[in-house]
């Protein structure tokens, strides 16, 4: 999975805990979604920690991978893209 891809795929499992999270709102006495809500929580801890691993931190404060700093340095800027920005 490259970069893009990725970022992809958390957004994908953002938007399903988004929608799940609004469910419960209204339905906290279901299981299901209770269950579903939990492993998409944990699939989206991992998906970052993949990514932050990889391409560098996604959020500042506390939560970001720091294992590789040159990766908060050399990553570019999100509105650095890669056709107007440096590289």
């Amino acid at each position: 999975m490259n970069k893009h891809e990725h970022m992809l795929e958390i957004q994908k499992v953002q938007f399903a805990l988004v929608d799940l999270n609004l469910y419960l709102d209204t339905h906290p006495e279901s299981e299901g979604a209770t269950k579903d809500f939990a492993a998409l929580s944990s699939e989206l801890k991992r998906l970052i920690w993949d990514y932050e691993k990889k391409y560098g931190p996604l959020t500042n404060f506390g939560s970001a991978y720091f294992q590789n700093p040159e990766a908060w340095v050399n990553s570019p800027w999100p509105w650095e893209n890669e056709k107007g920005g440096k590289r």
